[in-house]
């Protein structure tokens, strides 16, 4: 028998139906049964070298209840074994929803990353205010940012860029089922930067810099005051099972972001916000992304790029199994006027539905998001070697595909295979647009190809 601590309560009601391994203190099984875990064990859900969520899955749906609670007691006994937990309530921390908590988390993650071994800083249950964090490493073994409740930031626009940063940390998990309120609304009106070239950047929710071997899943982010989660200078991260929204006229709330970074896989999240769901900066290369929701929003964006001198290549991107639902753009590479020299290569997207999309795929090289822009020269931005392969939906504008480059640099190898888009308006036929493009299409074609 189990000790009375492990009882669960097997029901539908009251639990998140997120799908998360663990949301809320709830673990989703097949056959619709969701199982709710007392909140003391919450923090010893991190099997770091078994998938206990296969398991758990596999035994609910076959009904072996025993089974589960007995892979589930074992898996947490070694886990417990293994693993210190670090919970921020024991530092002081108060989730009431007003007190700023920002030394006790950042007391428990001190401890945690100056333990050997794996560490976990646990964030229970409740509504955490958060100021302004650095999360700094090297930490000397594995460490997880386990969050089940709501962090929020202090209302207003912020001194910094930055709210939450994780930086110089190997082998970071980041997971949970909880929260990440920005309380963007009450930073919103501050946003000047469509007005003001030089204006002073809110911050991004969830920065990860020089970050490696990490995972971040089953986090929810909510009203960044800016973008949601950025990367910068990380190699080998998985993104998956995340939602972040915001409403579609939120300003710059960008879902994530990545730039000098190689290795980055996202995918089975759902992005609803009011600026790109993905944007694919300078110097990224090798980024997978695939079974993303996307829209609100305006797409997936590799760019823009060529704004400043020095800028790194962009080289091997995939984007696949995607929806796009109401957004302004589908897939779209954007590069400025600008005499700065770079490359953006060997990129494949396939597989994408477009539902209501108005631009569903777009090359613009000159990009200009508020006129009057410094037009200094035609792009000096390379594209290069593109396949855009089965994409089919429909188009909310007349022209659904327009490749518009540089007449300095052409893009080169621009391959169109099977694109089926349907036109949802009244202005005629569905188009495509072309210019100083060197490209070749193969299958159907609708709109008629422009190459």
């Amino acid at each position: 028998m189990l000790p009375p601590y492990l009882s669960a309560e097997i029901a539908a009601v009251g639990c998140a139906e997120s799908g998360s391994p663990l949301d809320n203190g709830c673990l989703t099984g097949g056959l619709g049964m969701m199982v709710r875990i007392p909140e003391r064990l919450a923090a010893v859900l991190v099997t770091p070298k078994t998938n206990l969520g296969i398991l758990v899955n596999m035994a609910l749906q076959l009904g072996f209840a025993k089974v589960f609670f007995a892979i589930f007691f074992l898996a947490s006994l070694a886990t417990a074994h293994n693993a210190k937990t670090f919970n921020v309530r024991n530092y002081g921390a108060v989730a009431d929803g007003r007190k700023d908590n920002r030394k006790a988390f950042l007391k428990a993650w001190r401890d945690a990353c100056n333990q050997k071994g794996i560490s976990r800083v646990y964030i229970p249950g409740g509504v955490y205010v958060l100021g302004t964090v650095e999360f700094l490493g090297p930490c000397k073994g594995p460490i997880t940012f386990l969050m089940t409740g709501t962090v929020r930031a202090p209302a207003g626009p912020l001194s910094t860029d930055e709210w939450i940063t994780f930086r110089y940390v190997n082998k970071l998990i980041v997971k949970g089922g909880g929260t990440l309120d920005g309380q963007g609304a009450s930073a919103w009106p501050y946003n000047e930067c469509d007005k003001n070239s030089n204006c002073r950047s809110l911050p991004i929710s969830m920065r990860f810099e020089f970050v490696t071997n990490s995972r971040i899943k089953y986090i929810r982010s909510i009203n960044s005051k800016n973008g949601h989660l950025s990367f910068f200078a990380c190699k080998n991260v998985n993104v998956t099972n995340i939602e972040l929204s915001a409403p579609g006229d939120s300003p710059n709330t960008d879902g994530i972001k990545i730039g000098s970074s190689r290795d980055i896989r996202i995918s089975s999240s759902r992005i609803s916000t009011g600026d790109d769901c993905i944007a694919i900066l300078s110097g990224s290369t090798n980024i997978d992304i695939s079974y993303v929701y996307c829209g609100p929003g305006h797409g997936i964006s590799v760019g823009s790029l060529g704004k400043f001198p020095n800028e790194d290549d962009v080289k091997g991107l995939v984007v696949r199994h995607s929806t796009f639902n109401g957004t302004d753009n589908g897939l779209r590479i954007k590069t400025w006027e600008s005499p700065w020299r770079s490359t953006a290569s060997n990129f494949t997207f396939e597989d994408i539905f477009m539902e209501k999309v108005r631009n569903p795929i777009i090359v613009d090289q000159a990009y200009c998001p508020h006129p009057p822009c410094n037009q200094q020269t035609a792009s000096h931005v390379q594209i290069k070697d593109v396949t855009y392969r089965n994409i089919w939906g429909t188009s909310s504008s007349q022209i659904a595909v327009s490749i518009d480059c540089s007449k300095q640099f052409p893009c080169k190898n621009i391959v169109m295979k099977d694109i089926n888009l349907a036109h949802l308006g009244r202005e005629g036929p569905l188009k495509s647009h072309c210019s100083y493009v060197d490209g070749h299409f193969y299958g159907r074609q609708n709109p008629p190809s422009c190459f």
